[in-house]
């Protein structure tokens, strides 16, 4: 054209923007499909596992395995729901071993454990919320016929959960055990210092695994299944053990922990400490003394040199909280409960007050 400039456009460079955007388009769909956790298998389908234990229907449709143990539900004088430690499941060696039937029956005690959504035996729930695990934990109630109010014992992350059960229906509690329950570092009671310091004194790959949790839960099955970086390290079975926790390991059956993930590691440790390390609904904290006038108490129990939940939080916590009977195990670690004749002491204590 006279005048004009003209422009010398190669015919590859079309090409090349539609390889770029393909390239683009299958690296974005990859990263998609890669923090997508698998599709768990169903209890009691073609490949999921089978159903083998009592289960009851709750009121949106899901099934919840439970075990029962002590005397009858009708002459029980006290009606105990347990809730068992991540990775665990109904068959629980805490619960399974060790309550003697001595206190048992000396005592008149019924205890029921269960699987939560997507462990063992039970329908997964791949919504849920702490709020969600305490509706559970009183429907199996109410099914169950335990009464008005019944007790609780929340052992690492089942305390926790124990915990949302403090929050939400204290109402139906007449007392309350937490075992070493779980921590999350952003609850804002407490002072970012100190948060700051204990999550700084944490192997690096756990300091991670809780920031991940926390701000971007939607990756943490991918984290904590990439081959890249260190994962959580109770996750790769490499856990802060104490000096006593080693010495007690060798003798802990937990032969039939596996039940726990025959959904998939997906659908039950992975979506459960993505619950409890993710933003809480509220602070413990902040919460009131469900017991006001003495009809029933909180404990809380906890080893001062447990390697998993540090000391420092819990102590913080029921200088805040003075209502909680606080029990502090010298030389323990996170398996102080598996002491001898320690899990009696915690439920008497708890029932009786002795």
């Amino acid at each position: 054209m006279a005048g004009g400039v003209s422009k010398n456009i190669s015919p590859n460079s079309g090409i090349f923007s539609k390889v770029l955007l393909v390239f683009t388009v299958g690296i974005l769909t990859w990263g998609y499909q890669s923090v997508q956790p698998p599709l768990n298998k169903l209890p009691g389908s073609l490949d999921g596992p089978p159903i083998t234990g009592s289960r009851i229907k709750l009121k949106d449709g899901r099934h919840l395995a439970y075990k029962e143990r002590g005397v009858s539900k009708d002459t029980a004088k006290y009606k105990i729901i347990y809730l068992y430690p991540f990775g665990s499941c109904r068959h629980d060696p805490v619960f399974d071993n060790h309550l003697s039937q001595n206190l048992i029956e000396e005592l008149g005690i019924y205890i029921v454990n269960f699987d939560r959504p997507g462990h063992g035996e039970s329908d997964p729930h791949p919504s849920r919320t702490l709020k969600s695990l305490t509706s559970d934990v009183e429907e199996l109630a109410d099914q169950l016929e335990l009464g008005s109010k019944f007790y609780i014992i929340g052992y690492s992350m089942g305390g926790g959960f124990a915990w949302s059960c403090l929050k939400y229906i204290p109402h139906r509690l007449a007392g309350v055990t937490l075992l070493a329950p779980v921590i999350n570092y952003w609850w804002s009671g407490f002072p970012a210092n100190l948060s700051t310091v204990v999550l700084s004194q944490m192997m690096a790959r756990d300091r991670w695994a809780y920031r991940v949790w926390y701000y971007t839960p939607w990756l943490s099955y991918w984290w904590n299944t990439q081959k890249w970086f260190p994962i959580f390290s109770i996750i790769a079975n490499t856990p802060v053990l104490s000096k006593q926790d080693r010495e007690i390991a060798p003798s802990i059956d937990f032969s039939n922990l596996g039940h726990a993930r025959q959904q998939g590691d997906a659908e039950s440790i992975h979506r459960e400490a993505a619950v409890a390390f993710r933003n809480w609904e509220f602070d413990p904290m902040e919460m009131e003394n469900p017991f006001p006038n003495g009809e029933g108490s909180v404990h809380l129990w906890q080893g001062d040199e447990d390697g998993a939940i540090p000391v420092t939080m819990q102590r913080y916590i029921v200088q805040r909280l003075p209502w909680i009977r606080y029990h502090e195990v010298l030389g323990s670690g996170h398996m102080f409960p598996f002491l001898d004749g320690l899990f009696d002491k915690i439920v008497k204590e708890m029932l009786t007050g002795e």
